[in-house]
C-alpha cells in the first residue's frame, strides 16, 4: 500500500511538473499584475513577522522555519523568489514571506501536499480568479517542477 501511494504521489508530481515545464508563459494584463501587487502589499502589512532578506540563508526544513516564525522572525532567501512578473522585486520577496507564513499557518511541509495546503490558504484570501491562477502556477506547479527536477525551474507563470 505504501509503495502504491508513493507511486501515485510521484505521478502527481510529474503530471503537475510537466504542466509547468511544457506550458507556455501566460499573458497577464497590467491590470492583473497591479491587482496582484496591491493584494500582496495588503498581505505584507498583515504579516506579524520581522522579515530579513538574505542572499544565503535557506531553511532546510519546515521545523527550522516554524521555530523562527514563532520567535517573530523569517529569513527570505533572494535565490528563492521570482520577480519576472512583478514591476519591482520587492513583490517577489513579499510573495515568499506570505507563502512561508501560510506553510506555518497550515502546519504544512515542503512536499507537494504541503504546497497544495499553503496554496489553498492563500487562494481563499485572493481577490480574484486571476490571482488564484497566478498563485497556483507559482506555488503548486512551480513547486512540482522543482520536486521533479531536483532544482528550481526557470521562472514563469503558466495557466494550464
Amino acid at each position: 500500500m505504501v509503495a502504491a501511494q508513493k507511486n501515485t504521489i510521484a505521478s502527481q508530481v510529474e503530471t503537475l511538473a510537466r504542466l509547468y515545464l511544457e506550458g507556455n508563459p501566460a499573458e497577464i494584463s497590467d491590470e492583473a499584475i497591479a491587482q496582484m501587487c496591491d493584494w500582496l502589499m495588503g498581505e505584507f502589512q498583515q504579516l506579524p513577522l520581522n522579515l530579513q532578506f538574505s542572499d544565503y540563508m535557506r531553511y532546510d526544513n519546515p521545523k527550522q522555519m516554524f521555530a523562527d516564525i514563532e520567535r517573530g522572525h523569517l529569513w527570505v532567501s533572494a535565490d528563492s523568489y521570482d520577480s519576472s512578473i512583478y514591476p519591482n522585486p520587492i513583490y517577489g520577496f513579499i510573495f515568499l514571506a506570505m507563502h512561508d507564513y501560510d506553510h506555518y499557518l497550515t502546519g504544512s511541509d515542503f512536499t507537494l501536499e504541503g504546497e497544495i495546503a499553503a496554496y489553498n490558504a492563500a487562494a481563499k484570501r485572493a481577490l480574484s480568479l486571476t490571482i488564484q491562477k497566478i498563485l497556483y502556477s507559482e506555488i503548486v506547479l512551480r513547486s512540482a517542477a522543482h520536486l521533479f527536477l531536483g532544482h528550481a525551474p526557470n521562472p514563469k507563470v503558466v495557466f494550464p
